[in-house]
């Protein structure tokens, strides 16, 4: 049911604190870098807690996969600066939107992409994702239910590759409204199939407006690729020519 802890449901937070408190008789609260919603995944999500125990960061790790269940896993866990916030310091972000192009379904990609059984014109979507780049206000692509003030993102990079009936949408930028990846998805394939122009992405950005823009992808499609904390680590990234997608991994 996505990241945050709610009342009666089956959220990462509350099976991660749950573990953890189960292991080491000690609560803790989790921030995270972001709150992933119902149905989205995550390659590396970031959640820092504090604590006064004394428990090695490596046997913490160990500890916690043997309790979690496995949809959940912690790949890494290091001591940080006790100022430091996952979601605050946070300085960019990468999304990754997976699209399964094809009109027979997949077992093996059912949960993880979103499928789509028409054409879609590559080039089309690769241009109009141009239009996205750099610092723009983003509210025609935000839903409804987001308590934040400032709209303007700032898009650093946009990449769509296609391999077999995978097709992948990577960006990267230093922030996200609430649903603005899925949204962004579901423009680019509105383009693609052609309901609207690529030069039309200009229209709906100085709109404004939600209901110019294209539909919300479905929510099986997204995962949270990589957080970054440091300038260097954002820009080796960004200078990366071949990034693992599940079209590679397959």
């Amino acid at each position: 049911m996505g990241w945050q802890k709610q009342a009666s449901s089956n959220t990462i937070q509350e099976r991660i604190e749950e573990a953890y408190y189960d292991t080491f008789k000690s609560p803790i609260h989790l921030n995270a870098s972001g709150r992933t919603d119902a149905g989205v995944h995550a390659f590396n999500q970031v959640a820092n807690f504090h604590t006064v125990s004394d428990v090695h960061p490596e046997n913490i790790v160990r500890a916690l996969n043997v309790k979690l269940p496995q949809e959940i896993k912690i790949k890494n866990a290091a001591i940080v600066d006790k100022d430091f916030h996952a979601r605050y310091d946070a300085i960019g972000k990468t999304y990754l939107y997976q699209i399964y192009n094809h009109d027979c379904s997949s077992p093996f990609l059912e949960d993880y992409s979103y499928k789509v059984t028409y054409s879609l014109d590559l080039d089309k979507m690769q241009k109009a994702s141009l239009f996205l780049l750099g610092e723009h206000d983003f509210s025609s692509f935000m839903s409804a239910g987001s308590s934040t003030k400032n709209f303007v993102k700032n898009i650093y990079d946009i990449r769509i590759e296609k391999k077999s009936h995978l097709l992948s949408i990577v960006i990267t930028g230093n922030g996200f409204l609430y649903n603005m990846v899925r949204i962004i998805a579901g423009t680019l394939i509105d383009i693609a199939r052609g309901r609207f122009e690529p030069e039309e992405i200009l229209k709906i950005l100085n709109a404004k407006d939600r209901k110019i823009a294209g539909h919300t992808a479905k929510a099986q499609g997204l995962f949270l690729y990589d957080v970054f904390y440091e300038h260097q680590s954002l820009k080796n990234f960004l200078q990366q020519k071949n990034l693992d997608t599940l079209g590679t991994m397959l």
